[in-house]
Formats: structure tokens, C-alpha cells, sequence
């Protein structure tokens, strides 16, 4: 197939580019590199720089596309909530002129990359796709507008799209020559900022609580390894039903503690991580896990590097390799 992946200069749309290009497809890229780099873009795929707003300029009627993954959007949280105009005008805006563009060059399918941040603080756990969505913060809710709009424009206009709901993504994608992993700037994930301390980049790792309900008494949350994550997309391409807006969340059913990814964290790096425990971050719930038996059944997908040690064994191997020596 033609395919547009929009983001694709990121963390995880690279290594989707990747992925699609070595099963054959033809892939086109549209990236500002706001946050996306260009280091990360697949050399096989076009690339073409430029907002997802202007996907139109791309996504003609002449051009061909039998599908768009889009990955285009800003992520941290907390400055969503600083800058809520910014997520708005990025990520729903952005992406209702995407769903423009898609319709009048009648592009018949899209899988999106959307977030389990619109369930917000959940009631049962682990969350499954028919929980209450309630997002917290602006950057869940620009999020579920998107799904919002993907279930009207398959209602009313045949598109098949897939919404892929997930937390935490780790790890790296490293493949003979290829290695591709989080350069995110500023850092707000875990597992980079804890590399960060143990290469002696930042003093410590700040935790933040450790008297929620849980075993260690710090929160618990989701994570999935990157590569993983990037063979869903592929998956989600073949199962998207025209005139459908099919929902999959991906998780690992069982989540990790704050102080557990520490201590995987030391183990495979053999160096100590200092922690530091910070008051509670407000608004965190205690645990937020992901139950993915519906992707499991229907697309087909089954994790497999599901452990918290090969995510940070890779992530780490990325670091050293491509962060450290290169800087």
C-alpha cells in the first residue's frame, strides 16, 4: 500500500515508517520536526516537512494513498494543562484538517494514535475500551475529541479507522543497522530520565509519592515496549472495517511500580540510581492499567517483549550507543 504516516520523524512513528517500509509498503512522512527529528526518518520513505494542518498540500485526489497513520501530536501532559491552546490547535485542529484532507482524496482507512489518558482516573482496573472516558488533563481531552471524530466521520462518510489507546512506551527499536528510540527535549518519561541519572546527566530520579495503595506504596503504571506497540499499527491497518471506528487499548494487564522500574533500571545497568521521593504530583491516580484482550483476540496481537527488563535492555543499549557517544 501508499501510506502516509504523519509524525513520522518521532519516537514511535519512526519505527512504525521502519516497520511498513521493511513489509513492503511505500511510505511518505509529513513532519514539521517540532518535535519529530530528522535523524529518526527512514531514508527509504519521502519526506516531506510540513504541519499535519497541511496534509491537504499532500493528500490529493491524484495522489494515491490507500491509508494514513497518524502520530502528529504534542504529549506531555503537564504542559497541556500550561498551554492548553497549543494542544488544541496541534492536535484536534490539526487533525480534523487531516480527516479533511483524507475525505476528499477519499483515502479509505486510518489508524490513529491515540491515548489512555481519555479514561482519566479510572474506576475499575484494568481498563478496558468500554470504561467511562473522563480525561484530567488537555492532552487526554484533545485526544478524545479526535476518537470523537474518527466514529463520525466512519458513520457518516465509510472511513475505516482504528483508535490505538495505550500509556507508557518504552524500550528501543534496534535492528542491524537501525536503531531508533526516545530523543524527546524536554524529558518527561521515566525510564529516559532514570538513564539520565545513572550516565550522570541529572543528579537523581524524583518519585513522586510513595503512600498510594499500592505494594511498594508508589504508582503503578502501564508500559509497552515500543516495538510491540509499532507492530498494533500494523496489525490495525488490516483489521480497519470501512464505515467503522474500532477502539483497542494495549497494555500489559499488570503495570510496574515507580520503584520497580528503578530497580530494573540499576540491574541491567549495573550502575547505582539515586531516588529521591517528591510529594505527590496532583491529579496522579494510584495505578493506571491497560487491558488489551480485545486486541489480543481481534487483531491478533501478542506482546513480545512484555517484560519490564528487555524495554529498559533496550532502551539503555539506545542510550549508550546513540545518545552518549554521539554527544
Amino acid at each position: 500500500m501508499k501510506l502516509l504516516v504523519t509524525g513520522g520523524a518521532g519516537y514511535i512513528g519512526s519505527i512504525v515508517t521502519r516497520m511498513l517500509l521493511d513489509a513492503g509498503h511505500r511510505v511518505v512522512v509529513l513532519d514539521d520536526l517540532r518535535t519529530g527529528h530528522s535523524v529518526a526518518l527512514a531514508p527509504e520513505a519521502e519526506f516531506v516537512q510540513g504541519r499535519v494542518h497541511d496534509a491537504a498540500e499532500v493528500i490529493t485526489p491524484e495522489a494515491g494513498f490507500d491509508g494514513v497513520l497518524h502520530f502528529a501530536a504534542l504529549i506531555q501532559a503537564g504542559e497541556s494543562m500550561i498551554k492548553p491552546e497549543l494542544y488544541w490547535q496541534n492536535n484536534t485542529v490539526g487533525s480534523l484538517a487531516l480527516l479533511d484532507a483524507v475525505r476528499a482524496a477519499k483515502v479509505p482507512r486510518l489508524v490513529f494514535s491515540s491515548t489512555a489518558a481519555v479514561y482519566g482516573n479510572p474506576t475499575e482496573l484494568p481498563i478496558r475500551e468500554t470504561a467511562v472516558t473522563a480525561p484530567t488533563n488537555t492532552y487526554g481531552s484533545t485526544k478524545l475529541a479526535v476518537d470523537l471524530a474518527l466514529t463520525s466521520e466512519a458513520v457518516a462518510h465509510g472511513l475505516a479507522a482504528v483508535s490505538l489507546r495505550y500509556f507508557n512506551v518504552a524500550g528501543a527499536y534496534l535492528a542491524g543497522s537501525v536503531a531508533l528510540g526516545e530523543r524527546h527535549a524536554p524529558e518527561t518519561h521515566l525510564i529516559p530520565i532514570a538513564l539520565d541519572v545513572v550516565a550522570g546527566r541529572r543528579e537523581k530520579l524524583q518519585i513522586f509519592g510513595d503512600d498510594y495503595p499500592t505494594s511498594d506504596g508508589t504508582c503503578v503504571r502501564d508500559y509497552i515496549h515500543v516495538a510491540d506497540l509499532a507492530r498494533a499499527h500494523l496489525l490495525a491497518l488490516t483489521a480497519a472495517r470501512p464505515g467503522e471506528h474500532r477502539v483497542f487499548n494495549l497494555g500489559s494487564g499488570s503495570g510496574f511500580t515507580n520503584r520497580q522500574v528503578a530497580d530494573v533500571v540499576r540491574e541491567v545497568t549495573g550502575h547505582p540510581l539515586p531516588v529521591e521521593v517528591a510529594p505527590r504530583r496532583e491529579g496522579d491516580p494510584a495505578a493506571l492499567v491497560a487491558s488489551a484482550d480485545l486486541a489480543r483476540t481481534e487483531l491478533g496481537w501478542t506482546p513480545e517483549k512484555p517484560t519490564l527488563h528487555d524495554m529498559v535492555t533496550d532502551a539503555w543499549a539506545f542510550y549508550r550507543d546513540q545518545i552518549l557517544e554521539r554527544s
